[in-house]
């Protein structure tokens, strides 16, 4: 069994920073899809950042220029760094994970970004 924990989440001002860290129970190269995903209030969940097959990195178009996901293997753990946040970043985060077929989520952590 997988667990995914994230950490990193928290009330954050327009145009602040925030790292968010999900620490996987598995070994990084074994998962062919890491990343994560957001869920605003009243709105459906939506892919924030994508790693596939360890190479490929795909973000979503509101993100791209501000968001940078990255891993450590060493520390079996997957970032998002959010840059330039806006109001409408506030969100449920969570990481989402992919190995053999089979589809993990982290419990998620919260962003608010308000003045």
């Amino acid at each position: 069994q997988v667990q995914l924990v994230e950490s990193g989440g928290g009330l954050v001002q327009p145009g602040g920073s925030l790292r968010l860290s999900c620490a996987a129970s598995g070994r990084l190269f074994t998962f062919n899809l890491l990343g994560w995903y957001r869920q605003a209030p009243g709105k459906e969940r939506e892919l924030v950042a994508i790693v596939t097959d360890g190479t490929t990195t795909t973000y979503a178009d509101s993100v791209k220029g501000r968001f940078t996901i990255s891993t450590d293997a060493g520390k079996n753990t997957v970032y998002l760094q959010m840059n330039s946040l806006k109001l409408e970043d506030t969100a449920v985060y969570y990481c989402r994970a992919r190995r053999w077929g089979l589809e993990y989520w982290g419990q998620g952590t919260q962003v608010t970004v308000s003045s």
